[in-house]
């Protein structure tokens, strides 16, 4: 019986590089097979804005109910979300959402290093694909993966990654149990809507 080798880092890496636009890039990652396929409901594959804007937002691992769904930021989170970008004249419509994992971990503990590796290619080919002029990060995870700084320490402070601006900021489900910073993700948001007009 011919072994079977284990997927590595090179193995997604080379599957990531294979598709040269989003709706083939879209159909690799539902069809790729990481490890945390064998315990998540779904694949939660990026929301490709039909009319973007430039803004690309990257959250951290889906939620329970991204993994019932299939659909990134659903539920509490997502209508959150959808109130945030709105309060800055955006919808789903013009803005791509992305999670740096697509599979959502047993009970939602923290992803290994290995697992965020064996997704961080697709992650990496999108953010190329999509050519956003602003990253914003939602969440702890997003924050030090993306834009290599902690958040708590780094909320609204603009990096540059690539030469490109990235703004971590607060996820909706840390608002909805901390309403008091909400004001300063406001001011995180404000400063991506004017830098979004300026760029």
């Amino acid at each position: 019986m011919p072994r079977i080798a284990p997927l590595s880092v090179e193995t997604a890496a080379a599957a990531a590089a294979r598709p040269t636009d989003t709706g083939a890039m879209l159909r690799m990652i539902s069809e790729f097979n990481h490890p945390l396929r064998a315990t998540a409901h779904n694949t939660v594959v990026p929301h490709v804005a039909p009319a973007p804007n430039g803004l690309l937002i990257i959250t951290d691992i889906p939620g329970a109910e991204d993994d019932a769904s299939g659909r990134i930021l659903s539920g509490a989170a997502g209508e959150l979300l959808d109130k945030m970008i709105g309060a800055i004249g955006m919808t789903r419509e013009n803005v791509s959402i992305m999670p740096i994992l697509f599979w959502r971990t047993p009970g939602g503990r923290a992803p290994t290093q290995g697992e965020l590796a064996l997704g961080r290619p697709f992650v990496d080919k999108m953010i190329e694909l999509l050519k956003p002029r602003v990253i914003i990060t939602m969440g702890t995870l997003a924050a030090t993966e993306i834009a290599h700084v902690d958040l708590a320490k780094n909320h609204g402070a603009i990096q540059e990654i690539d030469g490109r601006p990235v703004m971590p900021i607060f996820h909706p489900n840390y608002l909805l149990l901390k309403p008091a910073a909400k004001r300063d993700a406001w001011n995180a948001l404000q400063a991506v809507q004017n830098m979004l007009k300026n760029a």
